[in-house]
This record gives C-alpha cells, sequence and structure tokens, in this order.
C-alpha cells in the first residue's frame, strides 16, 4: 500500500486489522492507545501559549516558516518567543536530559545553556525527541516548564519525527497548523493524520488548521480535495514557499515578499492582535473605501480580515482577489461620466422583484477577478454571485438565488458587519462607515435648499426635468427606496462603530448615493479620512497587549542565555 514521505511506515491495514498499530516503526497493544480530549485553551496565567507547527512533508521549508515566523511573532506582540526546534537526531537535548533536572531547577529555566539568539529577538532552542520507551511521558511537564518561561512557545516538528511523538506535542499544544504540499501523498498523508488524531482526541479536531504551501507562481489546483479531506476550508495558503529540494543553508534567507505578509498574518493571529476592517454599504458613497485602503497600502499597514456589506463587499471582493487601491481606482474611473453608470444598468421587465437584475454588475465583478485568481484563493462558493446578492438593494435590485435561496443586500440587517469580525475573534477593528448621521443628513439638506434659493428658477427648471427623466434623480422612486434604507441603517451602524477600535466617516456634504459617475470625489474623502485618523490607526496597528509573564523570570533568563 502506498503511503506518503512523512508516514512512510503508517500502516492502514493494520490500525485496521485489530491486533496492533504499527506507528513509525513502535508497535503497541490496541487496547493500549491513548485516547484524550485537547486540553482546553490555557489560561491567559502563568502559562505561556504552545503552538505546534507540523510539516507533513519533507519539500516544506520548515526551517525558513518556524525561524520567521518566532522573528514575527515577538515583532508584532513585543513579547517573549521560543522556537522549539523538534527532530530526531542531532546535537540537541533529550527529554531524558529533561528528566534528570526536573526535580533540581526550582523555577529555574531547565537549559539556559543551549539557548541561542535568534534574529529579531527570539530564543532557540533544539530538542530530541526518539522512540526510547516511557521518554514521550517527559513532553508534556517540558512543555509546560517552557510555557511558565515564555509568553509564546512555537514547536517546529519536522517530517522525520516519530509519529507518536507527532501526536503527543499535539495534544500537549494550544494549537496546531499543519503544513501540507499540493500532491497525491499529501492527500493520502493527512487523511491518515486526522484519521488518527480523531481516534486519539474523541473527535476534536477543531484547533488543528491545515495551511497549504505553494510555490512561486503555483495555483491551488487541489484545495477543493484537501478542504475535502480535513473536513472543512483550509485555514491559509502561504505563497512562494521555496520549491522541494532547497537546502537548509537557503532556508534560512528571509522569506520572499509575498510568504513574508502570510507569515506575519498567522503571527498576529497567534498573538492574538490581527486587525480587521469593516466596510459599510452606502451605494455610491462606499466608494470612499478605496481611498481608505489607499491610504493604508501607502502606510505599511496590513489587514488580516476584510468584511464587507453592499457596496463594501463590492470592495472587499476585489482587494481580497488582489487589486490594489490604485487598481481599484482605475475600475471604478471606468464608470466615469454621464453615461458610465448605464454600462453597470440592465433593467428588469417586467420589474416585479426590482428594477435592475444586476447581471451587469456580476459580469464586471467577474472581469474584475479573472485577472488576479493567482494573487489570493476563496475556500469555497461563487464570489461573484456571493457580491451581487450582497448589493442587491431590495425593491430596486432583483433578489439573487444561490442554492435555491433568494438574498437581498443585508445593508439593512448588517450594513457595517464589525459583528463579523468580532465573532471571528478580530480585536482590532476598523470600521469605515459611509452611512451619515441625521444631523448630518439634516445640514445636507438645509444646503441643498440653500443652493435652490441661490441658483434660481433657471436651476429648478432643470432639477424638474431631470425628475421626468432620471429615476435616480432626487424624490424620485429610487432615490426615496434608499433613503427609506438609509433610515433603518442609522441605528443599526451607529451601534456597530460603537464596537469598532477606530472609526472613520469619509462624508462629503453634496454626496448622493448613485454618483458612481464620480468615483474620484469619493475616493478624495475617504483618503482624507484616513489620514485625519492615521495616527490612531497605527496606534492601533502598533499597540502591544500587556504580558502577564514574570519580568523577574524573563530578566534572569536573558541574562543566562
Amino acid at each position: 500500500m502506498k503511503c506518503g514521505p512523512a508516514f512512510r511506515r503508517w500502516s492502514v491495514t493494520e490500525m485496521n486489522a485489530g491486533a496492533n498499530i504499527d506507528i513509525s516503526g513502535l508497535s503497541c497493544p490496541r487496547t493500549e492507545t491513548f485516547v484524550r480530549p485537547l486540553p482546553s485553551i490555557k489560561a491567559t496565567t502563568p502559562a505561556g501559549r504552545i503552538v505546534a507547527l507540523a510539516s507533513l512533508s519533507p519539500a516544506i521549508p520548515d526551517r525558513l516558516i518556524g525561524n520567521a515566523l518566532a522573528q514575527s511573532l515577538h515583532s508584532e506582540t513585543g513579547d517573549s518567543v521560543l522556537l522549539v526546534e523538534v527532530d530526531n537526531a542531532g546535537p540537541a537535548v533529550s527529554l531524558r536530559d529533561f528528566a534528570a533536572l526536573q526535580p533540581t531547577l526550582n523555577g529555574e529555566f531547565c537549559f539556559p545553556e543551549h539557548l541561542r539568539h535568534g534574529e529579531g529577538g527570539f530564543k532557540r532552542l533544539g530538542v530530541r525527541m526518539t522512540r526510547e520507551p516511557g521518554e514521550l511521558s517527559f513532553v508534556k511537564p517540558l512543555l509546560e516548564h517552557f510555557g511558565s518561561h515564555f509568553r509564546f512557545v512555537l514547536l517546529r516538528i519536522g517530517a522525520d519525527v516519530p509519529v507518536q511523538a507527532l501526536f503527543e506535542c499535539l495534544a500537549d499544544s494550544d494549537m496546531t497548523y499543519l503544513f501540507v504540499r499540493q500532491s497525491s501523498d499529501a492527500l493520502y498523508d493527512i487523511d491518515l493524520l486526522l484519521r488518527e488524531a480523531r481516534s486519539q482526541f474523541n473527535g476534536d479536531c477543531a484547533r488543528l488548521k491545515t495551511v497549504l504551501c505553494l510555490s512561486a507562481g503555483e495555483g491551488a489546483r487541489m484545495s477543493s480535495e484537501l478542504a475535502k479531506k480535513i473536513g472543512g476550508p483550509l485555514h491559509a495558503f502561504f505563497h512562494d514557499c521555496p520549491s522541494p529540494g532547497v537546502g537548509p543553508e537557503t532556508q534560512a534567507n528571509a522569506p520572499s515578499k509575498a510568504l513574508g505578509a502570510d507569515i506575519r498574518r498567522l503571527a498576529r493571529e497567534i498573538g492574538g492582535c490581527r486587525i480587521g476592517l469593516a466596510l459599510s454599504s452606502g451605494g455610491a458613497k462606499g466608494l470612499a473605501h478605496v481611498g481608505v485602503i489607499q491610504v493604508l497600502e501607502e502606510n505599511g499597514i496590513e489587514v488580516d480580515v476584510i468584511a464587507g456589506c453592499s457596496m463594501g463587499a463590492y470592495v472587499a471582493a476585489v482587494w481580497g482577489y488582489g487589486c490594489d487601491g490604485q487598481a481599484m481606482e482605475k475600475l471604478a474611473r471606468e464608470v466615469e461620466g454621464r453615461w458610465g453608470i448605464w454600462r453597470l444598468v440592465d433593467p428588469a421587465f417586467p420589474p416585479r422583484e426590482g428594477f435592475i437584475r444586476g447581471r451587469a454588475v456580476k459580469r464586471r465583478l467577474q472581469r474584475t477577478i479573472v485577472y488576479t485568481l493567482d494573487r489570493a484563493v476563496f475556500s469555497s462558493g461563487d464570489l461573484a454571485s456571493a457580491v451581487l446578492a450582497s448589493v442587491a438593494i431590495p425593491g430596486v435590485c432583483a433578489p439573487v438565488v444561490i442554492d435555491g435561496e433568494a438574498y437581498v443586500d443585508g445593508g439593512i440587517a448588517d450594513p457595517l458587519p464589525v459583528d463579523v469580525l468580532e465573532e471571528m475573534g478580530i480585536n482590532r477593528i476598523i470600521a469605515v462607515n459611509t452611512i451619515p448621521t441625521p444631523a448630518y443628513m439634516r445640514c445636507c439638506l438645509e444646503m441643498e435648499h440653500e443652493q435652490e434659493a441661490l441658483y434660481g428658477r433657471r436651476h429648478n427648471f432643470l432639477r424638474a426635468l431631470n425628475r421626468q427623466v432620471n429615476y435616480f434623480a432626487p424624490g424620485n422612486i429610487l432615490d426615496i427606496m434608499m433613503r427609506a434604507v438609509h433610515g433603518a441603517q442609522l441605528r443599526v451602524a451607529e451601534e456597530s462603530c460603537r464596537h469598532a477600535d477606530v472609526v472613520l466617516r469619509p462624508l462629503a456634504m453634496d454626496a448622493h448615493w448613485y454618483e458612481f459617475d464620480k468615483p474620484c470625489k469619493f475616493i478624495a474623502v475617504g483618503r482624507r479620512a484616513a489620514e485625519e485618523h492615521l495616527d490612531e490607526i497605527k496606534s492601533l496597528v502598533n499597540k502591544r497587549a500587556s504580558s502577564y509573564e514574570s519580568e523577574a523570570a524573563y530578566n534572569q533568563l536573558a541574562g543566562s542565555a
């Protein structure tokens, strides 16, 4: 029977036979197989967080990933980080060495003379785990010892580590990331690992996160097959990973720009400091989101998760697929001018469910994202249909049917999806709200009345004529419906703003929801709002959570290292 490279001696036939289980050459009776739930997330005091990094293939650049992740984690959080390099051979300390020292430690770190300084402020320690009888019983005490001295402990587990040692590390870790490549062997290996993990951990594999490593220019051609194996979407993608066969010397170098960004994002997830961006609905006013994104990009502010509603969902989808702020401005300007907006209007006859079918919007989104499919991968579903449903304004656009269910714009129920980010565990949220408050709307109305009095009869005549021929004109049915929608959104959006850390309000007095032909005006408003709050945004991004570790213990450890 064929086996993947990481588990060449893991026999499925023997696992199902009933007598013995052969795991990496270590046989044991089936009745002795340990079955236990994964431990609960450790308390914030006094233990640190243990995170396992398991490579299921020798083709994974595990040294490069481990070094860069430890460096990024220390940089993002400012806390102490220990990178434990777990191997089955080499000049490293062993579990038996710890067993001999444990009774005499008295709160001191076990191997201060073996600690090495990693570039970027973290510490490094090699630990050898073999198949010697009784050795694995010291894994849990050793990890608890590491956690008492460091805020974060990363276990880099190579593909050659015995499988029982791997599972012991998984059982005693708070979270595990499984790094895989795209191959039939990878599918086979992860299927075996997850099958055994479910057996040993009573089916609790929620903290086993699969990360697909892609080479430069490689697309995620097997993501759906991997998703089926793990029973859900892939957790993350690492782009531009070195090709198979790259040696340790090259792996020790800095990662590429794309891989570095992916690693920093994972570091912020581990450190609990991910940045989320919530984009509101608002019609053409939502083009201000593009200006906000441009300012974030220009200042090197990385966003980990983005959630949007209606126009915010459109911008979020295009940005998530790889279009930067400048490219999105170019796309927005394609409908600039008097007649450009009509490219997005496909009237519905008869208008029983809405005046606009929305197919032109969907085609435009599909044309936009097709050029950047290699830049990002979405786990499942038809993104264009999902975004079209989010921009289908009730009464204006016909509902969008997905899997037999009719969907319309979610702007009334959740116009600013801050709660979506909170449910994902994001605790640093930037909200961009283009929905005006009642006071702001009153000011706009007063300004319109002043302009009418100033311009005189000729302006009023042209305004009345425009209302006769333009369904989008102020006072016509579509405008009245949108005003009603905005009225329903006000309180919901304001309540969402209270849950965000930074709130941007890119509003303009002379702005209307239907002015898609004037994108530059809204983009400029978005840029101005972001620039005015730039210091506040940077403070949020660079905020350091208070560390709970003992400063005295850490200073003593640093001195001995």
